[in-house]
């Protein structure tokens, strides 16, 4: 009898995964109806409990209407979407991808462009020139003065009790030449900085989450420079709260890291990208973490986020089977539907 209790709990934990995730980009104004219907009536349909929206600088600002994004949605707007994630009962957490991601190919984002000062490395790398993306200095006076008011009018539109500070693929970080870290310790640079917004955060009573990334050791796991540190950043892991929600993204194989997060004490999303059967397996090994570790560490295992990384308008245009989306949106999309497919199966 005790067995069969233990084993019916088991199963009761893998079927309801707490978190059931979407990762999209904020749509553009002229796709923004598209977009609540898809949260209306394809999120409830799919099983999605929660929405990443990630902004980034696409919302005018009032507090910093120089940050902007041409073609940003406006408070109104943003309302919209907050409705519709009501009306579906779904968690809307925005984002803004702060330290790092503060340029894309030759185009610097909005925060850097108006804020020139803000700069890991002002005057070098022209046009973004031989770099991935530009950093922020996490020691700029009057950064974070800036950053807090984005975050908390970002909240407040979007009626939020979470953010997600994103935080990946950081590349630049205590450069030879910047005059206020050059020499520091990335680890400590890192996590100091995660401290900063969690700490801000907490005082608005948001839950953090970020991208895991930067807390992975890319040579003595094998995952390189992309999916895991290769700058030092590592050791930060263990220097910031647990109460931070990891998100852990692999796209090319089912990586077991979430396991390494959980272990930390950190609670922890499996995130695929487009490829299916790897999706699949992060799911399959979620659900295997949660049914077989203590209840503790099960515990931590929360279930998963898609990311799209296709633009909000081109992946639900994908996702309705319109024509000429591109190849990444229709395999995002894809993905999407058969990772959630088997989630609402193993649901039951």
């Amino acid at each position: 009898m005790v067995a069969c209790l233990a084993a019916f709990g088991a199963l009761s934990m893998a079927a309801t995964l707490p978190l059931r995730g979407l990762h999209l980009s904020a749509p553009s104004p002229s796709h923004l109806q598209e977009c609540e219907r898809f949260i209306r009536e394809a999120l409830p349909k799919e099983g999605v409990n929660t929405l990443v929206m990630e902004f980034d600088y696409s919302y005018q600002f009032h507090s910093h209407p120089e940050v902007a994004e041409p073609g940003s949605l406006n408070k109104d707007q943003v309302r919209e979407i907050a409705a519709a994630c009501h009306d579906a009962n779904v968690r809307l957490i925005p984002q803004i991808n702060l330290l790092g991601h503060q340029s894309w190919s030759d185009h610097t984002e909005g925060l850097l462009r108006s804020h020139p000062e803000f700069d890991e490395t002002p005057g070098k790398y022209p046009n973004n020139k031989g770099i991935y993306c530009r950093s922020y200095c996490p020691q700029a006076p009057g950064l974070h003065k800036v950053l807090f008011d984005l975050i908390d009018e970002l909240a407040d539109a979007c009626q939020s009790d979470a953010f997600h500070v994103g935080m990946d693929e950081v590349f630049i970080l205590a450069d030879k030449d910047c005059p206020r870290c050059a020499g520091h310790d990335k680890a400590q640079l890192f996590a100091d900085e995660v401290n900063r917004l969690h700490e801000h955060l907490d005082s608005k009573h948001l839950e953090m989450w970020m991208w895991g990334d930067r807390f992975l050791n890319g040579t003595s796991t094998g995952l390189g420079e992309w999916e895991a540190s290769a700058i030092g950043t590592e050791g930060a892991a263990t220097k910031v709260p647990k109460d931070i929600v990891i998100c852990d993204w692999h796209y090319e194989k089912p990586e077991p890291t979430p396991a390494y997060f959980a272990s930390l004490g950190f609670r922890v999303a499996a995130c695929p990208w487009r490829d299916a059967s790897v999706a699949l397996s992060q799911l399959a090994f979620v659900n295997q973490a949660r049914t077989q570790s203590n209840s503790t560490l099960g515990s931590k295992f929360l279930g998963v986020l898609d990311t799209t990384w296709c633009g909000a308008d081109e992946f639900v245009d994908a996702y309705n089977g319109k024509a000429g989306a591109s190849k990444a949106a229709v395999e995002a999309a894809d993905c999407f539907k058969k990772l959630f497919t088997a989630v609402r199966a193993e649901s039951g």
